[in-house]
């Protein structure tokens, strides 16, 4: 397979009978050019672009990350696909490595967004969020960067979305919807916060 073009040391587009393929892997484009023969030790993934606008949104999404975050992200999938024993579709890999990246921006930023959700999540995917926690722990190991526990809802929810033809996952969300409703009405009543 050979490279067509390479948008960063991590990912590069190459053709393949036809089709276009991204491919990623830790320094896979660094000092490589059109035509050069992709080094396949080096590939961690391969995305088979289905139509040009999946291209164009992952290829968005992974311009604006830094080398850095990209190896972040896969990380992340690589522990969760360990940990769970499931592939993720390429639309996980376009969420995923948004939300870091908008986490990392609003983290140097010191703002900080709760998720209503925290208590249920938690409560109802476990291992969804134990996978949140071992997200900020590796974000912390190849970065240095604290994320608040508050980020353990949010990217718990990418793992929950991630399998959510599953009947499970559709029933613990009603439930939850409906807790959090209780909840409202609750608050209403007493006026009260909790």
């Amino acid at each position: 397979m050979r490279i067509d073009k390479v948008y960063n040391n991590n990912l590069v587009l190459a053709k393949g009978e036809g089709e276009e393929i991204i491919v990623m892997g830790r320094g896979l484009g660094f000092q490589k050019k059109s035509g050069d023969e992709i080094d396949t030790s080096l590939v961690e993934k391969t995305f088979v672009m289905q139509d040009s606008s999946t291209t164009h949104e992952l290829m968005c999404v992974y311009i604006d990350l830094s080398p850095v975050e990209i190896e972040v992200v896969l990380d992340i999938i690589k522990h969760s696909q360990e940990v769970i024993e499931t592939n993720f579709d390429t639309a996980f890999y376009i969420t995923l490595a948004d939300h870091l990246h908008y986490t990392l921006q609003r983290s140097r930023e010191n703002t900080i967004v709760q998720n209503p959700l925290s208590w249920e999540i938690r409560k109802f995917f476990s291992k969804k969020y134990q996978l949140g926690r071992d997200s900020l722990k590796i974000v912390f190991e190849k970065l240095g960067v604290i994320l608040p526990d508050d980020e353990v809802s949010p990217i718990a929810l990418h793992f929950i979305n991630a399998q959510k033809d599953s009947g499970l996952v559709k029933q613990s969300y009603q439930i939850s919807k409906i807790v959090t409703d209780i909840l409202g009405i609750v608050r209403l009543s007493y006026r009260n916060v909790f």
